[in-house]
């Protein structure tokens, strides 16, 4: 696909002809002038996803523990979020290989999701005691790309090269698009930093989205811009405490709707059409905060069904171990008899004993088809996030 540097609009920006006869795309600044339209549809989307944020939220608070629930929503959102940038790895992968139960084909994929993991708790960590900022966002994505692909791509650091988005194999001259230049991407990450803490009457949720799709526009960093602009739609919404946890992800949303997420951040940029973005954006506001909502209430229907199950097969006097492990399964839903002879504090035999009451059961399902080093799944659990 050509470059068209034909395009662009006062609202959005202009393509600025560089020294070297391609045009890279300068943002305007945010909030877009002339100001948004809100009109019904718009309005009423608004509406939604702040109703399906304040749902999941208050969800969670049903949740004997909400970590049941964000171990492995972490998980699952780091998973998809790198696996749009090419990663190759599944759930079960990243679980086995935390718990050191397998020695990976591909420990590269691997490393690249559990970075996004580290980024997103070391982001949640230092927004305590420093404000959302730039500092923070080159922070973040250090340890992003630490020992990864994309290593000697300046970690941390802001791009001090020309970038570009296309097809694989495209040049600045064939480019789809062509973030601003080194110079205009400094003065453009200024004005958005200035957004991010700016006081607005635009609703929050709206502001968070010109946020994300300023981010890509500019694209800072030589690689994992992507992964960084969805992290902080989940850093903004925890600092401003419209969610207390870290429970909103829309990388499953964007990849199902790969084509229209592209063309609607490319339309804010070619015709300044914002409006037409918000809308996307809301909408997947709103279907991942209804379907998170859902999830948190299965587990927690899920959970109190298979307690009242080793209680009846078991009773009270012998389904204390039951119990026990049935709540580490939530944080580690991929043991062996080790590891939970580990967790209930008894002899190898015991712990035994108490797995295969629970695959009795079908809580767990033995996943090795093996005699030896035999492998427990928390299958039920596991299925809700596939």
């Amino acid at each position: 696909m050509m470059q068209q540097p034909n395009k662009g609009t006062p609202r959005s920006g202009r393509y600025a002809l560089q020294p070297t006869g391609y045009r890279a795309f300068v943002p305007s600044r945010l909030p877009p002038e002339p100001a948004l339209h809100f009109d019904g549809a718009l309005l009423r989307l608004v509406s939604e996803a702040d109703r399906a944020l304040g749902r999941l939220d208050g969800v969670a608070l049903t949740l004997p523990n909400p970590n049941f629930f964000l171990y492995m929503y972490v998980r699952k959102e780091a998973l998809l979020s790198s696996q749009i940038e090419g990663t190759q790895a599944s759930l079960a992968d990243i679980i086995e290989y935390e718990e050191n139960y397998i020695e990976a084909d591909n420990p590269q994929d691997i490393e690249e999701v559990l970075n996004y993991i580290a980024a997103l708790n070391m982001g949640l960590e230092r927004l305590k005691t420093l404000p959302l900022s730039l500092r923070l966002i080159r922070e973040i994505h250090h340890r992003l790309m630490q020992g990864v692909r994309g290593e000697t791509k300046q970690p941390g650091e802001f791009r001090t090269t020309q970038n570009w988005i296309g097809s694989p194999g495209c040049t600045l001259a064939t480019a789809s698009f062509v973030p601003p230049s080194p110079h205009d991407m400094m003065d453009a990450l200024g004005n958005l930093e200035k957004f991010i803490h700016e006081d607005t009457d635009l609703p929050f949720l709206v502001k968070v989205g010109l946020i994300h799709a300023q981010f890509e526009t500019i694209h800072p960093f030589l690689d994992g811009n992507g992964r960084i602009g969805r992290l902080l739609i989940s850093f903004l919404l925890c600092e401003a405490g419209v969610l207390k946890w870290p429970a909103l992800y829309l990388s499953h949303y964007f990849q199902e709707h790969k084509s229209e997420y592209y063309a609607r951040l490319q339309a804010t940029r070619d015709s300044g059409d914002f409006e037409g973005w918000l809308k996307f954006f809301l909408r997947g506001v709103a279907v991942v905060a209804a379907e998170a909502t859902d999830t948190a209430q299965r587990i927690l229907q899920m959970r109190e069904q298979h307690r009242q199950q080793i209680v009846s097969a078991l009773g009270q006097g012998r389904a204390g171990a039951a119990l026990q492990l049935l709540e580490r399964l939530f944080y580690r839903p991929i043991i062996n008899v080790q590891a939970a002879s580990e967790i209930i504090g008894g002899t190898y035999a015991h712990a035994n004993n108490v797995v295969a009451e629970l695959e009795a059961l079908g809580i767990v399902k033995e996943i090795t088809g093996q005699r030896r080093n035999r492998k427990f799944s928390y299958e039920p659990f596991l299925s809700l996030f596939q």
